[in-house]
């Protein structure tokens, strides 16, 4: 027979097996109750989410209404063939999150009510590869005099009223101002004389090459395909769209990226009459494969760009022109031995053909700089262009 002080101890060693066993169990519990629920981890706007991305996007402090946007959001009728999911994500620059400081103010606003004037905010984000920049719920800052712009063809070649702008983000404060500052302002701007369309604008792009020259004009480019085969393009960092608006005026529609470098490019090239899209060097072309019958760029694409991301660039231009469309590469600028080791080889491992290839000495600054500029015509293969 045992004796009382062996049985205490077995019904000690049942009680604290029994005690364990609860305990886990009623853990197993909790656990698998909160994950199931459907209202204890949603963020705003009904978005469930997994826990994983509740403590990402917890611990990295990032503004409620940018995880409001960001996060998935189940569709009203459930699974969708097109998405091959029951949810939808909108896209931002993954970037956005190294930058909470900046995405915090440039998302801090009264839902429903006026946008911050931030326009240097929202630049500054996409140009540190915050693209696209999350969507916002607020109105955003508009002149209080608004002028409607000049009606067609009267709008292409006049400048815009003062009050068609919100100036806060840059230096000059008035069309005159960015006219008048090639002659009046010190330092470097972005396109400093594009703004006077009486100045070089007025004959840009309209001169035929003298001598073969870098400068080719319009005229001579379209001259290489068949009339009437050039119809849509894009313009890759087109200033104030004079491009846009001699190609207009020959029947061919051109979108034209720009930045707000210290001057309303996007405000103004829209005032004009043709297309601006707000959109940096860096972001993949939003155009189709095989689309595009040209695409034209001006001094944008040169040395300061990484050699790398200007690889990646050309493949994408090439990507989007139909076989058989134009890479129009205006004064593409270098120094030095750059365009033999480095460039030409770069351009040529694309795929073109050559159409025209001019080599010039940019000497404006002395010839001991040893500074070129390229033009080139660039063709993608009507056939095997893959």
């Amino acid at each position: 027979m045992d004796s009382p002080k062996k049985s205490h101890s077995q019904f000690t060693k049942f009680y604290y097996i029994f005690l364990l066993l609860s305990t886990n169990l009623l853990t197993l519990f909790i656990s698998t109750t909160f994950n199931s629920s459907g209202c204890s981890l949603n963020f705003s706007g009904n978005t469930p989410t997994a826990i994983q991305d509740h403590v990402t996007q917890a611990s990295s402090n990032l503004p409620s209404e940018f995880i409001a946007f960001t996060s998935p959001h189940e569709l009203p009728f459930g699974f969708n063939t097109n998405f091959d999911s029951d949810k939808i994500v909108p896209p931002v620059g993954r970037p956005c999150t190294l930058f909470p400081d900046i995405l915090r103010k440039y998302m801090t606003y009264k839902v429903n009510g006026s946008c911050p004037d931030d326009e240097l905010l929202a630049q500054k984000l996409l140009l540190k590869g915050c693209e696209p920049l999350p969507r916002r719920r607020c109105r955003a800052a508009a002149p209080q005099d608004y002028v409607e712009p000049y009606p067609l063809p009267a709008s292409f070649w006049s400048t815009p009223s003062d009050s068609s702008v919100v100036w806060t983000a840059y230096t000059c404060k008035n069309y005159t101002c960015l006219i008048n500052r090639k002659r009046n302002q010190k330092g470097f701007d972005d396109c400093k004389d594009c703004f006077d369309l009486k100045g070089v604008e007025k004959s840009r792009w309209t001169k035929p090459t003298s001598g073969g020259g870098v400068d080719f004009s319009i005229d001579e480019v379209l001259a290489v395909k068949k009339p009437g085969t050039i119809r849509i393009g894009l313009d890759i960092g087109g200033g104030v769209a004079t491009f846009a608006i001699r190609m207009q005026a020959r029947n061919v529609t051109i979108v034209t990226t720009s930045m707000n470098l210290n001057g309303p490019f996007n405000n103004f090239i829209a005032a004009r009459g043709v297309v601006p899209l707000y959109l940096s060097i860096s972001q993949r072309l939003p155009f189709f494969d095989n689309t595009l019958d040209i695409v034209h760029s001006m001094h944008v694409m040169s040395n300061w760009i990484p050699t790398t991301l200007l690889h990646f660039m050309f493949f994408d231009i090439y990507r989007v022109l139909r076989p058989g469309g134009l890479f129009w590469l205006d004064h593409f600028f270098c120094v030095g031995e750059q365009l033999e080791e480095v460039y030409a080889p770069l351009i040529d491992s694309i795929g073109f053909t050559k159409v025209k290839w001019v080599v010039g000495r940019k000497l404006d600054r002395g010839p001991e700089l040893k500074e070129m500029y390229l033009s080139a015509l660039l063709e993608k293969p009507l056939k095997n262009s893959w």
